[in-house]
């Protein structure tokens, strides 16, 4: 195999000549950065952050020869540097083997570059004293997320066995989540689903957009409540893309409130909303020890509350 690689910044890139046809991409990757786990590399293609010849992929992906892999490496803190903190939590549920936890808009769910303190896994870490390790190093207990400004609930393996359990209910859509979402405008038709595949902007990285080489991605919604200008609305999805309902309700042209990056530059809401308005209201799953359905609702914020309050005079 001939390899070559350039190096920019938080980004390698690989090219390769006469390799083995039919070899799987995040095993080849696996062998070109020993020092990272397959399922850190999985996780990556999932995000969008490799490419094979400028086009997302997936993990099982055969490689041909002239093929060109781009990988764009995050740079993530070690996970002995990341420290407990004692950071308050809404605590909805506990047991020895899950936490649910009402995650307050603000918070960054894991750190990462420009957030390596004050996110949840920091407040876990000296909340549950034996989290270490729960499903891998950089972000223990953690099996999905939420934006930071997305307020809601999260749901967090305390051990491993609740981990992989948790991890399957997600990976095979047997969990609920129910949103709560403000959109620009008079959504129509009042009951719909949005089926578009979401990838990676190739115009703007920090994005997410419609694009057709996207992972499948489906939200189905119901209008709530029609306002003056905007419309609210319960949103359901199906599958778990990142920024999956921002994406697909402006691609539909409903952007968020507030959505500074995929809504209006002009906001019709502030100074009163600071932020995109997106609640994770509802979650339900099968308890991973007794296979009990378990399901969870946390109540809107408050500056949500005081935004419906102000839309509804």
């Amino acid at each position: 195999m001939m390899l070559h690689t350039e190096e920019t910044i938080q980004q390698h890139t690989y090219q390769f000549n006469n390799v083995e046809p039919g070899e799987r991409l995040d095993k080849w990757l696996t062998h070109v950065l020993p020092d990272r786990s397959r399922t850190e590399i999985q996780r990556w293609i999932r995000e969008g952050r490799v490419q094979v010849n400028r086009q997302t992929t997936k993990p099982g992906y055969r490689l041909e020869p002239n093929d060109v892999v781009t990988v764009e490496i995050p740079e993530v803190r070690p996970y002995e540097k990341i420290e407990a903190e004692p950071i308050p939590l809404s605590i909805m549920y506990e047991d020895e083997d899950i936490i649910v936890v009402d995650k307050p808009a603000g918070m960054v769910v894991h750190p990462a570059p420009g957030h390596h303190g004050g996110t949840l896994v920091n407040a876990l870490l000296y909340h549950v004293k034996d989290l270490q390790g729960i499903g891998g190093e950089e972000r223990p207990g953690i099996i999905h997320r939420l934006d930071k400004d997305t307020s809601g609930l999260i749901v967090v393996a305390k051990n491993d066995i609740a981990f992989r359990n948790l991890q399957r209910q997600f990976k095979e859509r047997r969990v609920r989540k129910v949103y709560v979402a403000l959109v620009e405008g008079h959504l129509q038709p009042r009951v719909g689903r949005i089926e578009a595949p979401i990838g990676r902007d190739k115009r703007n990285r920090k994005r997410m957009a419609v694009v057709p080489s996207g992972k499948e991605a489906v939200t189905e919604y119901h209008v709530i409540r029609y306002y003056p200008s905007h419309t609210l609305v319960e949103a359901h999805p199906i599958t778990g893309r990142t920024h999956q309902i921002r994406v697909h309700f402006a691609f539909i042209g409903h952007p968020l409130a507030g959505d500074t990056l995929y809504g209006h530059r002009k906001q019709l809401l502030r100074p009163e909303l600071k932020r995109h308005f997106l609640h994770a209201r509802t979650i339900g799953f099968y308890h991973p020890r007794t296979e009990e359905w378990m399901e969870f609702r946390a109540e809107m914020p408050q500056d949500l509350q005081k935004v419906l309050a102000r839309l509804a005079k």
